[in-house]
């Protein structure tokens, strides 16, 4: 395996290759293979164009002869920091023929996130939309200098991705081992920046595949994918890799709004459709008149954090042809669905049970010690698509895994009757921000770097819409202030993604502390979700409270 990853033990994989879990093949074959049954399907669509099947492979093979022209060659890696688009897909595909590795980025990173993933995978490529969304990536990764910046449109100093002329190079023929390293996903962060968790080729189109299974895709299947394409849940759970496996239709879309939304479920007849809370909850609040354009959808998968009870009965009454689907996943691995035939009272309830049959779970104290069935405590797993440790991350794995080779996840969950999990909270300093995750010590460590901030303490506010919002506590220097504006552009200047800007500062004499001085979370997450109330319970009747930006 690729030097600094933790391969499985002989044991484990030989045991997973026996029972048909891994299978022999990579992932550019297993997807060449599926396109042979469906040329002329479309395969994936954005906005300004569709490719069918044989198409995406086409166009593939000559982004992986462009890629091999420019030097880029096995092992390599390459940040991939595209929007959802045509693009994402088949330079992926085209990464994992010539045996690169692509590092999945989000383009909502900016300066601090970048530089940190280009030096520490020792990434020789980027790849970008030159402008998106207003922000000019072409020259943030000029200033970054990247040996190669790949764009989707000409750029300076950019090799754009549609000009590479006729040489191709033909998808699935190359000898890699389907045992080693495919891709990195990056980790929701506990500590300083994201870890990078590297899938194999057999674990990854096992995900995939047992989650397509799980959600109900076919060829027929029509998926649409709004989150960020470079997450773990649009990408293969069962995301772009479980409906291509699947001879299905995906559709990019670079909206999240539900009205956008709404319009490209009509328009391309979507029939599933992953996504976060937020998003469920803003279907909920389309006009009626609007709801006829969703009667395609079949499945709508919830995941990123937990979907409340009063939300999914909500949307079974709004769209009664539609599963409620809810997941409990992570990109180190572990997947939970409830199933389609799950009764209503379940699948609106739980998070789900594990994919595999193979996964292994333990719910255990803060001793190690199994608790009882139905009492909360820590979820630990392992499986054949669980990593068994980051990449160059050795002091990491030797807190976030056993002896015996279980992820301690830091959830905190509970086992129901029927044998679903129910998350419960978590014990990581983590702020789930409508499934997005804001590491809290990052942010904090920005915050400390400014003049007037002596200490500081990142914590998750309740928020109705997006689950929890990021509120900085500080404690300034004497005579010093620092007010939220400030904060914005001094965060904006470092160069830190704006989804993990604190959308509240809460301004104190002194942080409190334990007697060991750790600083006490709790007590500040108590405060803010007081003051909260009490501010909500202030308005005049029918005002609606102040939203952060």
């Amino acid at each position: 395996m690729l030097e600094g990853c933790t391969p499985f033990p002989d044991d484990f994989a030989e045991r997973y290759v026996r029972e048909g879990i891994w299978r022999r093949e990579t992932i550019p074959h297993a997807i060449a293979t599926a396109a042979l049954d469906r040329p002329d399907s479309i395969a994936v669509a954005d906005s300004t164009r569709s490719i069918t099947y044989s198409q995406l492979i086409a166009e593939a093979g000559t982004l992986a002869a462009l890629l091999s022209r420019n030097g880029i060659e096995r092992n390599n890696r390459i940040v991939i920091q595209l929007p959802n688009c045509v693009e994402f897909a088949t330079l992926t595909i085209a990464c994992l023929e010539v045996g690169a590795i692509p590092v999945m980025a989000l383009p909502a990173f900016r300066r601090a996130e970048l530089e940190y993933l280009l030096s520490f995978s020792d990434a020789k490529a980027i790849a970008i939309a030159p402008e998106y969304r207003g922000f000019d990536h072409a020259a943030l990764a000029r200033e970054l200098k990247s040996r190669l910046i790949f764009s989707t449109l000409p750029a300076e100093g950019c090799i754009p991705m549609h000009e590479h002329g006729d040489a191709s190079r033909p998808i699935g023929s190359s000898a890699r081992d389907p045992f080693d390293v495919a891709l990195f996903l990056l980790s929701g962060g506990t500590t300083g920046m994201p870890k990078l968790i590297p899938r194999t080729h057999a674990d990854f189109l096992y995900n995939a595949r047992e989650s397509a299974a799980a959600c109900g895709i076919t060829s027929e299947s029509r998926i649409l994918i709004a989150l960020p394409a470079a997450h773990n849940f649009p990408l293969a759970c069962p995301g772009l890799l479980g409906a291509l496996l699947s001879g299905a239709r995906t559709f990019f879309s670079q909206s999240t709004k539900a009205a956008d939304l709404a319009d490209v479920i009509q328009r391309e007849r979507i029939t599933h459709l992953p996504c976060v809370p937020t998003i469920a909850i803003g279907l909920l609040g389309l006009a009626e008149s609007l709801r006829g354009s969703l009667a395609s959808l079949r499945v709508i998968t919830v995941g990123g954090q937990r979907l409340q009870e009063p939300t999914a009965r909500a949307l079974k009454r709004a769209l009664p042809q539609v599963a409620v689907q809810q997941v409990l996943g992570m990109a180190e691995g572990l997947l939970c669905y409830t199933r389609l035939d799950e009764r209503d009272e379940v699948a609106f309830t739980t998070q789900g049970r594990p994919l595999s049959s193979a996964d292994e779970i333990r719910i255990v104290n803060p001793e190690g010690t199994d608790v009882a069935t139905g009492a909360v405590g820590e979820l630990w797993c392992r499986g054949p698509y669980t990593l068994r440790g980051y990449y160059r991350a050795p002091e990491r794995n030797r807190e976030a895994f056993t002896a015996d080779g279980f992820y301690r996840t830091g959830d905190l969950v509970r086992q129901d009757p029927s044998g679903n999990l129910v998350v419960e909270g978590r014990i990581k300093d983590l702020i789930n921000r409508g499934g997005e995750k804001i590491n809290a010590e990052e942010i904090e460590a920005h915050l400390i770097a400014h003049p007037a901030v002596r200490t500081a303490a990142v914590v998750a506010m309740p928020d109705a819409l997006l689950g929890e919002k990021a509120c900085a506590y500080l404690s300034l220097r004497d005579g010093d202030t620092f007010a939220l504006g400030a904060m914005r552009e001094f965060l904006a200047a470092r160069g830190v993604a704006q989804f993990k800007w604190p959308e509240r500062v809460e301004l104190v004499r002194e942080l409190p502390v334990t007697n060991v001085g750790k600083i006490r979370k709790s007590e500040l997450r108590r405060d803010i979700a007081e003051k909260l109330a009490a501010e909500r319970a202030a308005l005049a009747p029918g005002a609606t409270a102040p939203q952060g930006n």
